[in-house]
C-alpha cells in the first residue's frame, strides 16, 4: 500500500513560494462556523488516527462500527467543504493549515481502510477454487463445478462495495485519487495474475510448442479453452464490474484501473492460440484440426463478451489480439484441410483389400469428414472467401449448389473432398485383376461413403438428400455391374432350347465346372453392409436360380438315368446352388492376394515412396 506523504494539491495552492497578500474575509463568510466544522471533523478523525492505533492489530473503522465509519466519511466531506471556502476566502488562515493536516491524517486512515476492505473481502473476489479445477481441466463436470465456485466467490457483498465506493469518492474529492488507485491496482492485479496462473495460462513460444509431444500440446489447448470460458465469464467480467462500481464517479480512473489490472493477463491469455496454431509439416495429423476448431469456436463464442469487457480504447490491444488469434487459427485450420486432401491425393499404396472390402482409406477419411461436419457452423466463417479451387473444379452434374444458399462454400468444399476420395478409390479398384471384384470394391466403398453421409447429421445437412440418393443409386449400378460380370455367364449356360441327353450332360458338366470356378473366385468376396448384402444375394439368386432350376428339371433325370452305367453324375442340384449363394459374401472362401499396409500418422494407407511420386491430377472414370 502506498503511504500518503506531503500535502495535497490544496496545501500546495495555499503554500506557494510567493506568499499572497493578506486577504479580507468577504461579507457572509462565517469563520466561527468553519472552525466549529473543523473541530467536529477533528474529533472523529483524530480518534481513528492510525498513529495512535495498536501496531500489532489493525482495528478497522468500517468493521468496528458502521455508524462511526459514516460519521468519519461525513466529517471528511465537511472538512473538505470548509477547506474549499478557506482557500477561496482566507487562504492564509491558521484554520486552513489545521484543516490540511487533519485531511492528511484522514486520507492515511482511509487508504488503510480501503486496503483492509479489499483484503478482508478477498474470499469474495479471489478465484480460490480455480486451483482445484485446474487439476484436471479435461473433465467437463469439474469445469462446471469450478465455474460455479468462481461465480460464488466473485460476488462481492453490497455493503463492501458501498464502503469501497464511498472511500474512493472521498479520496478522489480530496485530491488523493492517485493514492487510492495505486492501492486498488496493486491488490487487484495480484488476484488477476494469480487467477491466470491457476488457470494454467502461461507464456509459451511456437518453437517450444514444436518440441512438445502432441498429447501435452493438446492438453494445454483443452485447458486454455476452459480458461477462456471461466476468465471471461467470471474473472475479467467481475473485475470490470468492480472497477465500474468503486470508481463510478471517475471515468478516467475506471479505465486506468481496469487497464493496469487486466490488460497484461488478457493479452497473455488471448495470445496463446498464435503459439499453438503451428503447422507441423513433417508429422501431419488430421486430428490436430479439432482442438484448433474448438479454440476458434471458443474465441468466437466469447468475442462479444471480450469486446464488451475490454471496450476502453486503452485496452483495444486485447480486442485486436482476439481477432489476430482468430485469423491465425483460421489459417492453420485451412492448412490442415489442404493437408488432409493432399494426403488422400498422394496415397499410392498397393494394398489390395481382401474380398473387395471397404478400404482403410475410405473408413479413416469418412471418419474425419463426419467429425469435421460437426463443426460446419464454424467452418462457414473459416472457409468463406478462402482461396479454394473446389468451386471451379467440382462438376455441377456431381454437386450443384446455389451461390446464395447458406454455407454454400462449406458444402462445396465437403463435396469436393469426398469426390477426391472417391476418385482415389476408383484408381485403387484397378488393382484387382478380376473386373467383377473391381465393381464390388467400388460398390462396398461407395456404400460406406453414402451410409455415413446419411447417418451423420452434419454430413447429411451439408450434402443433402439428393446427393445421398444419387450415390446410393450409383451403388446399385456398381452392384449390377458386378453381378453381370461374375454371375450372369452362369445363367446363360442354362438355355431353354431342346437338346439331346448328351448335349444336356455336357452342358450340366460345363455349368458345374463354371460354378465351381466362379464360387472359388467369388467366395472370398465380402459385403459388410447388411442391407446391400441381402440385396445382392437376392438379386444374384433371382437371376441364376430360376434359369438353372428350369434347365435342371428339364434334363437332370434323363442325364442321371443315362449316366448310371457310364459314371455320369449331376454335381449340383438347385438347392445346392441356393445354399452356396446364401453364403455368398461372407468372406469364407480363398484369399485373393496378400496385402501389405503402410500407415502414416494420418491413419491412411500410403506407400513408402509416395513422396518421390509426382502429384497426379484428379482422375475419376466411374464416379
Amino acid at each position: 500500500m502506498r503511504a500518503i506523504t506531503g500535502f495535497s494539491f490544496f496545501s500546495k495552492m495555499a503554500y506557494s513560494k510567493k506568499k499572497p497578500s493578506p486577504s479580507i474575509p468577504k461579507k457572509g463568510f462565517d469563520s466561527s462556523e468553519i472552525d466549529l466544522t473543523i473541530d467536529n471533523a477533528a474529533e472523529i478523525i483524530e480518534k481513528w488516527n492510525t498513529e495512535y492505533v495498536s501496531t500489532t492489530k489493525f482495528y478497522s473503522l468500517f468493521c468496528e462500527s458502521k455508524k462511526e465509519a459514516n460519521k468519519f466519511i461525513n466529517g471528511v466531506k465537511d472538512l473538505q467543504k470548509s477547506m474549499d471556502s478557506l482557500i477561496t476566502e482566507d487562504p492564509n488562515s491558521e484554520s486552513l493549515l489545521r484543516a490540511q493536516k487533519l485531511m492528511q491524517v484522514a486520507m492515511k486512515r482511509l487508504q488503510s481502510e480501503f486496503y483492509q476492505i479489499l483484503s478482508m473481502n478477498r474470499a469474495h473476489l479471489d478465484p480460490e477454487t480455480v486451483s482445484t479445477y485446474c487439476e484436471d481441466v479435461r473433465h467437463r463436470h469439474e469445469s462446471r463445478l469450478a465455474g460455479d465456485s468462481i461465480v460464488e466467490v466473485e460476488e462481492v457483498s453490497k455493503s463492501s462495495m458501498k464502503e469501497l465506493k464511498s472511500i474512493a469518492e472521498c479520496m478522489i474529492a480530496a485530491g488523493y485519487a492517485k493514492e487510492c488507485a495505486s492501492t486498488y491496482k496493486c491488490f487487484r492485479k495480484s488476484i488477476v495474475d494469480e487467477g491466470m496462473h491457476r488457470l494454467g495460462v502461461e507464456k509459451i513460444s511456437s518453437s517450444k510448442v514444436k518440441k512438445m509431444p502432441w498429447e501435452v500440446v493438446e492438453m494445454k489447448m483443452r485447458s486454455w479453452i476452459d480458461a477462456v470460458n471461466v476468465s471471461m465469464k467470471t474473472l475479467f467480467s467481475g473485475e470490470k464490474t468492480l472497477c465500474d462500481e468503486v470508481f463510478e464517479g471517475s471515468a478516467s480512473l475506471r479505465e486506468s484501473c481496469f487497464r493496469d489490472i487486466s490488460k497484461e493477463g488478457a493479452l497473455l491469455l488471448l495470445g496463446f492460440p498464435e503459439s499453438v496454431a503451428v503447422r507441423d509439416k513433417k508429422n501431419p495429423n488430421p486430428k490436430k484440426i479439432f482442438p484448433l476448431l474448438d479454440m476458434y469456436g471458443t474465441v468466437i463464442e466469447n468475442l462479444p463478451m471480450i469486446e464488451s469487457i475490454f471496450s476502453f480504447q486503452s485496452v483495444s490491444s486485447v480486442r485486436s489480439q482476439a481477432l489476430s488469434s482468430l485469423n491465425r487459427l483460421s489459417e492453420s485450420i485451412l492448412s490442415h484441410l489442404v493437408d488432409f486432401e493432399s494426403e488422400i491425393r498422394k496415397d499410392s499404396s498397393k494394398t489390395v483389400v481382401n474380398g473387395g472390402d471397404v478400404h482403410p482409406l475410405t473408413i479413416s477419411a469418412m471418419d474425419h469428414f463426419s467429425r469435421l461436419a460437426e463443426y460446419s457452423d464454424i467452418l462457414v466463417n473459416i472457409i468463406k472467401g478462402s482461396s479454394s479451387s473446389a468451386k471451379t473444379l467440382l462438376p455441377k452434374s456431381y454437386f450443384n449448389v446455389s451461390e446464395s444458399s447458406e454455407g454454400s462454400e462449406v458444402r462445396v468444399r465437403f463435396a469436393w473432398m469426398i469426390l477426391v476420395l472417391l476418385c482415389k478409390i476408383d484408381g485403387k479398384a484397378e488393382m484387382y485383376k478380376d473386373f467383377s471384384v473391381q465393381y464390388l470394391f467400388l460398390a462396398n466403398n461407395l456404400q460406406h461413403v453414402a451410409s455415413r453421409a446419411r447417418s451423420t447429421t452434419g454430413l447429411k445437412r451439408l450434402l443433402g438428400d439428393e446427393w445421398i440418393a444419387r450415390h446410393f443409386e450409383k451403388v446399385g449400378q456398381f452392384a449390377r455391374s458386378y453381378e453381370r460380370l461374375a454371375w450372369e455367364p452362369l445363367a446363360s449356360m442354362c438355355p431353354k432350347t431342346e437338346m439331346s441327353v448328351e448335349e444336356a450332360k455336357t452342358q450340366l458338366e460345363r455349368f458345374s465346372e463354371c460354378f465351381e470356378s466362379t464360387w472359388e473366385s467369388q467366395s472370398a468376396c465380402v459385403v459388410p453392409d447388411p442391407k446391400l448384402l441381402e440385396e445382392m444375394r437376392t438379386s444374384i439368386a433371382e437371376k441364376l436360380l430360376p434359369a438353372y432350376r428350369d434347365f435342371y428339371n428339364a434334363h437332370a433325370n434323363a442325364v442321371i438315368l443315362a449316366g448310371t452305367d457310364g459314371g455320369w453324375n449331376v454335381r449340383y442340384t438347385p438347392d445346392d446352388v441356393a445354399k452356396y449363394l446364401s453364403e455368398l459374401f461372407s468372406g469364407k472362401g480363398t484369399v485373393l492376394e496378400e496385402s501389405c499396409v503402410f500407415r502414416t500418422s494420418f491413419g491412411l494407407v500410403t506407400a513408402r515412396n509416395s513422396s518421390r511420386r509426382k502429384k497426379r491430377s484428379l482422375s475419376c472414370r466411374r464416379f
